[in-house]
């Protein structure tokens, strides 16, 4: 009868601790899961930022044109390549920035995937949506290329006039 006891004792005791591992379990995932969601509204900031820059960017290219249009009037066209130039290099330290945040979100996003491994469905999906904003990311420093050498065609146009 002792040892029935006894070992009604120790199936409690181990039925209290597999308890108290399931609830810190559950405290665990749902830290990792907020901390996930905090990243995703960090990537939904950085998206809207892109847009912003793409459309700043636009902008700017819109104004590249319309300058090459008024190069007969030397003293407003310099004044405009001037304002361009300047808006360009505005754009430049923007996209940088944000590039800047975009890599130290994906180094965060990197450290809850080593701290998070039993999550691997998760943050596979996270992964392949921080792929996806990489590829924009080129996309648009191939955008800023582009249209960076169409400015110094246009600037080099205009200091030959």
């Amino acid at each position: 009868m002792d040892k029935i006891k006894e070992k009604l004792a120790a199936l409690r005791a181990e039925a209290d601790t597999a308890v108290a591992r399931a609830e810190e379990a559950e405290a665990k995932n749902k830290k990792q899961e907020h901390e996930l969601m905090t990243r995703d509204q960090e990537i939904t900031s950085l998206q809207h930022k892109i847009a912003n820059l793409e459309s700043d960017l636009d902008k700017a290219e819109a104004k590249i044109t319309e300058t090459k249009g008024a190069k007969d009037e030397s003293d407003q066209s310099k004044t405009a390549v001037e304002g361009l130039t300047r808006k360009i290099a505005l754009l430049e330290s923007e996209l940088d920035e944000a590039e800047k945040t975009l890599r130290e979100t994906t180094d965060k996003l990197r450290q809850v995937d080593v701290k998070a491994e039993h999550f691997e469905r998760q943050v596979a999906r996270v992964e392949a949506e921080r792929d996806a904003w990489e590829k924009k990311c080129e996309e648009a420093q191939e955008k800023y290329t582009a249209s960076k050498k169409e400015l110094d065609e246009v600037v080099a146009q205009m200091e030959s006039i």
